[in-house]
């Protein structure tokens, strides 16, 4: 089964556009409604995140061995992979997201890099919970699946440079995206990317409320 992201209203869909209406969220919608990850996800996907911590403790290791300890450790519990807490879905919205990539793939990659805040935005619709990025050239759009007691899981897709809509989950395998999405906060979530296509071993993402919120 394919995620065809294309609107989030009509059988799995997320294209940019679709998605970048400010309409009510109905009451109700939550992480935990919508359809089984398990009939949607790929193969790839599949063994990706059944290795995540193994990801997660060769990124470290990675990290750390470059002499990124003290960043690290100043993260505190965005970094630390036993971190999550009992799950509560976060509100429709805005919020300021954070990229940190650690385990370079290659050498001469960097093995800790964090990147400049950028505009998320959670959005709730006919019962199906969603993550985008808004800005840059790399954008990860996708939904947010129920998982386990603590933890939600997030498949989608990359949409790269100006383009407007998304691919199909599915089509393409190095646009594909797997993620563990945690509860690290009163008001602090994260996206764990174990393995991903390019660039690092395992990518995190800081989702907090934007200060206008």
């Amino acid at each position: 089964m394919r995620l065809a992201f294309a609107p989030l209203c009509a059988a799995f869909v997320l294209t940019g556009s679709a998605c970048a209406s400010h309409g009510v969220p109905p009451p109700g919608a939550s992480a935990q409604a919508g359809p089984d990850w398990r009939t949607i996800i790929t193969d790839d996907d599949r063994g990706r995140l059944r290795n995540w911590r193994t990801a997660w403790t060769r990124a470290l290791t990675k990290a750390q061995a470059s002499g990124h300890d003290q960043e690290i450790a100043a993260e505190g519990a965005l970094l630390d992979p036993d971190a999550a807490q009992s799950w509560q879905d976060p509100l429709p919205g805005l919020y300021r997201c954070r990229t940190i990539k650690l385990g370079a793939q290659s050498e001469g990659m960097l093995d800790y890099v964090v990147y400049p805040a950028f505009d998320c935005r959670i959005r709730a619709e006919d019962g199906f919970v969603s993550f985008t990025k808004l800005s840059g050239s790399q954008r990860p759009i996708g939904l947010i699946l129920s998982y386990s007691a603590n933890r939600m899981l997030f498949l989608g897709t990359l949409q790269l440079g100006d383009e407007t809509r998304a691919l199909e989950y599915g089509r393409d395998r190095e646009r594909d995206l797997v993620a563990l999405v945690e509860r690290i906060g009163a008001y602090r979530w994260r996206l764990v990317f174990p393995y991903p296509h390019f660039e690092s071993t395992m990518d995190v993402i800081e989702v907090a409320p934007a200060p206008s919120q």
